[in-house]
């Protein structure tokens, strides 16, 4: 492919993925376009269909039409991996550090961003009636906006009902609403006293982990009302860096704008939170898969918690590990220092 061509996403409004994907897209100003829609539909039966591409897994998704490594076109999905491709391909601008401490810190933000942040995504969007409602007539706007209203009705009645039974999948339920939104309102008020000393996660530029974060924020503080409220109660900084973080392809950086590595008060915090909720659950994820349970058991932030076991977050904690396995004998031990001071030391099989 010649970077010259645009890159073809196709994606939904409402889809943090989606979101995430096309700011970072903007701040490397990679030439791309973006097709609104559902992948599997567009390359079986769509305007794709021509191009006799297997359709994405999982199909719900943000798609790219890829060269493979045997240069025929392709459908890939899983954002963390594509981010470092672009960065290879596209090398100006870049979204990773180059410290290998910093850059091992972005990948676990990223994947806490992707994997834990969602889950108060998908909790505010089908847990209370207000958002119910408005996701429920929303969604199918965003596919088609000149839906007729019967159809609407339908389509309305439908997704709701499926994405309401699915809370259960991701962890969501009366047992452990109180956890997600306690954690939710912690989050947003590390994030306020984060934001008063820098205006992105790891300094004066974003990285990747910002991109991660931001996708599942438009969200929540752009499109679901009762999560909405409540980050502009506890957060009005996190509301602003939101609006910001939408497009950035005219925001000048250089190699200066990292951190360093005497990080700060504020994100040491931000990493104790990582250790308080997510920490436990990736590793009672993994004992289940290991034991080959379907569902896991824990106790996070003092509340039960039992959710199907995921496969991919099995991958997501082994790939954390890759990443530490990349550093030299220093950079392992100031990694491994700061992972044992927020509690996510258990993270790393050393």
């Amino acid at each position: 492919m010649n970077n010259k061509d645009p890159i073809v996403l196709i994606g939904s409004p409402p889809s943090p993925y989606t979101r995430k994907m096309i700011a970072l897209l903007r701040f490397k100003q990679i030439p791309y376009k973006v097709i609104w829609g559902d992948p599997v539909q567009l390359l079986t039966s769509g305007d794709l269909a021509n191009l006799n591409i297997d359709p994405p897994k999982p199909s719900l998704l943000p798609t790219f039409i890829l060269e493979n490594e045997s240069n025929e076109l392709s459908a890939f999905t899983d954002s963390t991996p594509l981010i470092r491709r672009f960065e290879k391909e596209y090398p100006s601008r870049n979204c990773i550090p180059i410290n290998p401490v910093l850059s091992f810190l972005n990948y676990v933000l990223e994947d806490f961003a992707d994997e834990w942040v969602t889950k108060y995504m998908f909790h505010y969007r089908w847990h209370f009636d207000e958002d119910i409602d408005n996701a429920g007539t929303l969604l199918p706007l965003n596919q088609v906006v000149n839906l007729d209203s019967k159809s609407l009705s339908s389509f309305k009645e439908h997704i709701a009902q499926r994405q309401i039974g699915r809370l259960g999948v991701v962890g969501s339920s009366h047992v452990t609403a109180a956890a997600i939104e306690r954690s939710y309102e912690r989050f947003l008020k590390l994030l306020e006293e984060h934001f008063s000393q820098f205006p992105f996660l790891l300094g004066n530029r974003p990285a990747s982990c910002d991109f991660a974060l931001f996708g599942q924020l438009s969200q929540l503080v752009g499109f679901d009302p009762t999560s909405r409220k409540i980050a502009h109660k506890v957060s009005p900084r996190t509301v602003a860096w939101t609006n910001i973080m939408e497009d950035l392809s005219g925001l000048e950086v250089s190699d200066e704008d990292w951190i360093d590595e005497e990080l700060s008060e504020s994100l040491i915090n931000i990493f104790k939170e990582i250790g308080r909720v997510y920490v436990p659950a990736l590793l009672a994820n993994e004992k289940a898969s290991i034991d080959q349970e379907k569902t896991w058991k824990a106790m996070i932030d003092d509340s039960n918690w039992s959710q199907q076991t995921f496969p991919y977050q099995v991958k997501c904690l082994r790939w954390i590990n890759d990443e530490y396995q990349k550093l030299n004998d220093e950079e392992k031990t100031k990694v491994s220092n700061f992972l044992d001071k927020t509690n996510c030391i258990n993270l790393i099989r050393i």
